[in-house]
């Protein structure tokens, strides 16, 4: 089967996913244009902003779509075949991970727009959700943690993605300046979209073809934006502190309204190489169900290792944390919350069709980030010519950090929001308190590793994500439930995500404990997954405990 074909399969299963299974979840929530959504009876202009469904996708896609959806599939294939990872992508999508981001971006605008966690509150008991806010920040650590070292590595002279191009610039100081200069490019277009002009077609023809020039421009003054890992490290979460803070006007939107078009350029080049590129696909369609290490068995590492390509839990607190309180109208939350997750899953396929056609030989030692931004810029050399490679792969790689750098304040913003639902603090004391906390263990973790140190945190990551997606389902299944509901769609999901990431958990705590040498990050994963484990469990053991007691009661 060719390339080509495998790609239109796939485009068809997702279009036939979002109008057929999609609208019957909808038909499940009871959506109606007619009530006002908490973007508009809270509307503060700061966080509760009513914003259009095309430029709220933008924004939410480009949250949602970081480096997960593109290093967990190219990790999974070259460990266990590209059939394998297909399938759980095609599969996952449609009836987990779509079904998931939906959901929880409906339940939370539905209650409020308030988290995960507080729904899980209302429905499982305070107990329940005080563990759901301490797994949820623990989560949020580890995504901090591992994007900030991947960005911060980006940053300085060893970019994987151009080890092996030769350029007349630095590599990491161009990539630094592409991003520093596209996030102030976001402000300029915040300020002048809230104070100059709301015509969304004026700011994209004027700030679209600008954030892409920023990779062009990162090139010439290059040597300027030179520093240690450890100081991009401060820097980058210094930024994230402030990020976190700004109104969404300002930064939140238009960044991610930006990096949204910067996805559509890369799924758009995707679909070049697919489709005229004349590839044939080169590696092996599976590998084995073990291949012997510590988290090398196909069950549960392949669910765990893809991640956000299928299922991500981080989604559901962008839903519930950031993307509730700026639904405009009921409806969008299809297109939004099913369509984005949908979207998603083509960016994984993409990742997955760049492993597809290479060669065995050609990528082997090779890291994902290095694996992506060689295949884009290959993609896009078809256009643009060969002689543009190197700049094509330099552009590649540069969208692969915009990816991974617009996670990071979204994270930090939702661990503010977390920290003030925890302890009540509402106003700006408590937002400045609540940032702090969240910051301030990633800042001292990173300060203290050496570079490289997120591959030590993304399995656990990947394993926490999706447990964290099950927890999500479980309270939009108790939801549900007391609504008098379907409840099967949600409750399936959660189980079987449930048991792979608990299985996956067990795995890293035992084998983390026994390579472990004193206080190390062996022995922080080990006791992190442990944590999980015991907060998941009671977690679940409450709201089973709630159910039995209204059966009881009633």
């Amino acid at each position: 089967m060719s390339l080509a074909l495998i790609a239109l399969l796939f485009l068809s299963l997702l279009t036939i996913s979002y109008f057929g299974y999609g609208r019957w979840v909808a038909k499940q929530f009871d959506l109606d244009d007619s009530r006002l959504t908490p973007a508009h009876t809270l509307k503060d202009g700061s966080d509760f902003v009513p914003t259009k469904a095309f430029y709220l996708f933008g924004q939410h896609f480009s949250a949602i779509a970081a480096a997960g959806p593109i290093a967990g599939p190219i990790a999974a294939a070259l460990v266990f075949g590209w059939l394998p990872a297909l399938l759980w992508i095609a599969l996952g999508v449609v009836f987990v991970g779509a079904v998931h981001d939906f959901a929880s971006l409906t339940a939370s605008v539905k209650h409020g727009a308030i988290s995960m966690a507080e729904i899980l509150k209302k429905h499982a008991g305070a107990k329940a959700g005080v563990a759901m806010m301490v797994f949820i920040w623990i989560a949020l650590v580890y995504i901090i943690v591992a994007f900030s070292d991947i960005t911060a590595g980006s940053f300085t002279t060893k970019v994987e993605e151009l080890q092996n191009v030769a350029v007349d610039f630095n590599p990491g100081g161009a990539v630094a300046a592409a991003s520093i200069m596209y996030l102030v490019l976001s402000l300029m277009m915040g300020l002048v979209q809230r104070f100059v002009t709301q015509n969304m077609l004026v700011l994209t023809i004027i700030f679209v073809p600008l954030a892409f020039s920023c990779a062009w421009a990162g090139t010439l003054c290059s040597e300027y934006f030179i520093a240690d890992i450890r100081v991009w490290g401060v820097i980058i979460i210094a930024y994230c502190a402030v990020g976190s803070m700004a109104p969404v006007w300002l930064l939140l939107q238009p960044r991610g309204y930006l990096g949204g078009f910067i996805l559509y350029f890369a799924l758009a080049m995707g679909l070049v190489g697919i489709f005229f590129g004349g590839y044939e696909i080169q590696q092996p369609a599976f590998k084995g169900w073990d291949v012997g290490t510590a988290t090398g068995t196909l069950f549960p590492f392949l669910f765990v290792t893809i991640a956000c390509g299928a299922c991500s839990g981080f989604h559901g607190l962008v839903c519930s944390g950031t993307t509730s309180k700026q639904i405009d109208k009921e409806s969008h939350m299809h297109p939004v919350g099913y369509g984005a997750m949908l979207a998603e899953a083509f960016v994984a396929f993409i990742a997955l069709a760049i492993v597809m056609i290479a060669a065995p030989a050609s990528i082997a030692g090779l890291k994902p980030g290095t694996i992506y931004g060689n295949g884009i810029g290959e993609f896009l050399s078809i256009i643009i010519g060969r002689d543009k490679l190197p700049f094509a792969i330099t552009l590649g790689a540069m969208a692969f950090s915009t990816f991974v750098f617009d996670t990071l304040d979204v994270s930090t913003r939702l661990g503010r929001y977390l920290i003030q639902e925890l302890t009540g603090w509402r106003g700006k004391i408590g937002a400045a308190f609540g940032t702090i906390v969240t910051v301030a263990l990633p800042g001292l973790i990173i300060w203290n590793n050496t570079e490289g140190s997120w591959v030590k945190f993304w399995t656990l990551f990947g394993a926490s994500n999706q447990l964290l997606a099950a927890l999500t389902l479980l309270a939009i299944t108790l939801w549900l439930h007391e609504a008098r509901k379907r409840i099967a769609f949600t409750l399936i999901p959660m189980l079987f995500v449930l048991a792979i990431t608990l299985t996956a958990l067990s795995k890293i705590a035992v084998s983390s404990y026994k390579v472990a040498q004193g206080i190390d990050t062996s022995l922080l994963n080990a006791v992190a997954s442990a944590t999980l484990i015991a907060l998941a469990v009671g977690i679940n053991l409450a709201a089973l405990h709630k159910v039995l007691r209204k059966k009881v009661g009633a």
